[in-house]
């Protein structure tokens, strides 16, 4: 019993891994801002493509 606690004591003080959340919810972040401006810029550049069409 001694030994589990002495394992959880040291989980509970590495920081490894709230190092390791934090980089994943950084690059979720990252990615969503990623995604969403891809999807603007194509629809722009969707709009201004068939604007060229309709004036040829």
């Amino acid at each position: 019993m001694r030994k589990a606690l002495t394992v959880f004591d040291q989980f509970r003080k590495d920081e490894d891994g709230a190092a390791l959340i934090e980089y994943s919810v950084l690059l979720g972040i990252v990615l969503t801002a990623v995604v969403a401006t891809i999807t603007l810029v194509g629809t722009w550049v969707s709009g201004k493509w068939t604007a060229l069409n309709t004036a040829l």
